[in-house]
């Protein structure tokens, strides 16, 4: 092949690949322009929230019937009013009805605040010499039926929050009625700043706040301007507002706590939700103005108690009227939540116990019901619903009692309640016997070694160191020595199998029991005192209500509930963990502490009822040698009669009872429970 010929043949390959390139660049450009492409370009824009480029998509003649301020103000409005995500679109069809305009058939969905909207509609785009095709643009694109005139709206409806009510329906938190108050501008006096001042100073707000809600724009001369609410029966705050000109009290609809403090820690209260919750909990329903359970079970139960709320969606035409209904979702008020709970008995038991620093857990021991949790001091749940002020909020918060404390749901060291526990371990492992004695004399013993650490007991008796005795007379010494005749392995054990060391699942968070604060009983001095509830011991009240239910029920400890079912069937938590006869060498000795004249309980013996139980008395000091701790003050008490119709456990505990009558003060309150108890079943 000479040169003039490979000259020629590159040349023709230049010449084809140009052509080529252009035809490819043709086809390219072509495609990238179809109309299709443009509108799911457009629809991408919608769900990027970019208005502006939407709007430079538009043909010259949609623009000069409406400004792009005004588009982008009615898009976006419009979007964000529904809540409309991932929307999506389906080209059922692309029609060129000429030679400049093509039809579009599609099918278009979106989610929105009233669930998924989907609808069929059509768009014609056409082209531009310059700019490729380009939307002919109406209303109807947002939604076929929107005339460019008429509006979107979208209406809310408020789900009611479920209430809590006990196990005879009687509520703890609910729908009730409160008092608005609030202020008609109009009729304020001459002196308008000072009574606001007032105003402000009687609901524990500020008049700053006062004067600012009173200055928005819809607020005219006659308009209630509603402050705040209170409660119903507030009838001195209210007589003295009443006093000041302008103020004004209507009725108005509130979240209400009928037992107030005899049940807030345990029900808990909303408030309205803040700006960090309404971020958190993004999705769930929430508006700026919802409120939201922040303690108890109404936080426990916030999912179940809050509901949803209805939305609806619809055009609304230029004369106001609903002209089309676009998507709905209904309202579904929340659910009610039945407790165990019996408001009568939970009444009772604050009342006796309102003065003090402690709790009582009452529990059906023969099916784990919870019949009332009680803890004091307490507050007052229907202030923090209706808008706490300062000065009240100042007072629970520097109560050194700690009044929002759930003091039921915490650990603290048993005392003597715990020796039927130790007692029940050693008669199972066979580490122990009812009738082995133990040889001391005196109020105190020490092991050989020990140097200058012994164990003290209160009370001397006469009679073998035997179990029985010991338990009538709380002897420590005893405890003390059974502990280690147990031995660590045996005892650990056998509290492992009782679930300390893990969580108690009541609907409620529940601290853990222990053995040792580092998980491993360190010595024998730490043993020894463990075997009467004292060293590192420290146990939750529910799980002690729990163990306690083995004495019941042969041996199988029952789980608590605190949720009410009709057809509930009582759960064995851990069957069989302590035997058979054990149980009941324990349980007969336990009769004798109420029964015994010279014993501990005995102020709680009743002739027409068998009960059985144990008192005790936990030291709280830095050191054997401390003179300046406290005590608490125990009382567990159960009934034991086979056929008795309303079976009952009752745990309890008092602070600082030192100088008091340590457990014989518990005593005394549980006595008059019982006899209210007694009296009603």
């Amino acid at each position: 092949m000479n040169k003039k010929t490979i000259i020629w043949i590159i040349v023709a390959i230049i010449i084809i690949a140009t052509i080529l390139g252009t035809v490819a660049t043709f086809v390219l450009s072509k495609n990238k322009n179809k109309p299709e492409d443009i509108w799911q370009k457009y629809i991408a824009c919608i769900n990027e929230q970019k208005y502006e480029e939407m709007y430079s998509m538009l043909t010259e003649d949609s623009k000069a019937k409406i400004s792009q301020d005004d588009f982008i103000s009615r898009n976006k409005n419009i979007y964000d009013g529904i809540d409309m995500t991932d929307m999506q679109i389906k080209i059922s069809s692309v029609e060129e009805e000429n030679s400049t305009t093509s039809k579009i058939s599609y099918n278009q969905s979106m989610n929105t605040d009233a669930g998924k909207i989907e609808f069929d509609n059509t768009v014609r785009l056409t082209k531009n010499k310059e700019k490729g095709y380009l939307v002919n643009w109406s209303s109807s694109l947002i939604f076929p039926t929107l005339g460019n005139n008429d509006k979107v709206r979208i209406k809310t409806i408020s789900a009611e929050r479920g209430s809590i009510i006990d196990k005879n329906s009687q509520v703890l938190a609910g729908q009730g009625s409160v008092s608005s108050v609030g202020i008609v501008p109009g009729k304020l006096s001459d002196n308008k700043e000072a009574d606001i001042e007032k105003i402000a100073n009687l609901l524990g707000t500020t008049a700053n706040s006062i004067s600012k809600s009173l200055s928005a724009s819809w607020v005219k001369d006659d308009t209630f301007v509603p402050l705040k609410k209170i409660a119903m029966d507030a009838t001195d705050l209210k007589n003295q507002l009443l006093q000041i000109p302008g103020v004004k009290i209507t009725t108005a609809k509130g979240r209400t706590y009928p037992l107030g403090e005899a049940a807030a820690q345990l029900v808990g209260y909303v408030q309205t939700i803040t700006a960090e919750e309404l971020e958190t909990n993004r999705g769930k329903g929430y508006t700026a103005t919802s409120v939201i359970g922040k303690a108890g079970l109404e936080k426990q139960y916030e999912e179940r108690l809050k509901g949803k709320d209805g939305v609806e969606i619809y055009i609304e035409g230029e004369d106001g009227t609903r002209k089309k209904d676009i998507a709905r979702i209904d309202v579904q008020n929340g659910e009610t939540i039945k407790l165990t709970i019996d408001s009568k008995i939970q009444t009772k038991l604050y009342n006796e116990l309102k003065e003090n620093e402690g709790f009582f857990v009452v529990m059906q021991p023969k099916t784990g019901e919870l019949l009332a949790l009680v803890s004091t001091p307490s507050y007052n749940p229907n202030s923090f619903a209706l808008g706490m002020g300062t000065d009240e909020w100042n007072n629970i918060k520097n109560n050194q009692g700690n009044p929002m404390l759930a003091r039921y749901l915490q650990s603290y060291c048993p005392g003597s309640t715990f020796k039927p526990v130790t007692g029940a371990i050693g008669l199972t492992t066979g580490a122990l016997n009812a009738e082995d004695t133990f040889q001391y004399n005196g109020l105190s013993w020490k092991k050989d070694g020990w140097g200058e650490y012994d164990i003290t007991t209160l009370t001397a008796y006469s009679g073998p160191k035997n179990l029985k005795n010991a338990l009538i007379h709380s002897d420590n010494i005893y405890f003390a020595q059974a502990a280690l005749q147990i031995g660590k392995k045996n005892f650990t054990e056998g509290l492992n199998k009782i679930k300390f060391n893990e969580n108690i699942d009541i609907g409620l968070t529940t601290s853990k029991s222990q053995y040792a604060n580092s998980g491993d009983i360190s010595n024998e001095k730490v043993l020894a005192d463990s075997g009467y509830g004292q060293g590192q011991i420290l146990i939750n009240p529910l799980h002690l209500a729990s163990i306690y239910s083995a004495f019941s029920n042969d041996g199988n400890i029952i789980e608590p509930t605190l949720l009410y079912n009709p057809n509930y069937n009582p759960n064995i938590w851990m069957p069989e963990v302590i035997q058979k006869e054990s149980i009941h060498t324990v349980l007969e000795t336990m009769k004798k502490v109420i029964s015994e004249p010279t014993a501990t309980g005995y102020g709680l013996h009743r002739e027409e009822y068998t009960l059985a139980g144990k008192t005790g008395t936990a030291e709280i000091k830095l050191s054997k040698e401390d003179a300046t701790g406290t005590e608490l003050g125990w009382m567990a008490v159960f009934t034991t009669d086979p056929n008795i119709e309303n079976p009952i456990l009752l745990i309890s505990m008092v602070e600082d009872v030192k100088g008091r009558g340590g457990s014989g003060y518990v005593v005394e309150k549980d006595k008059a429970v019982l006899d209210k108890w007694f009296d009603e079943n």
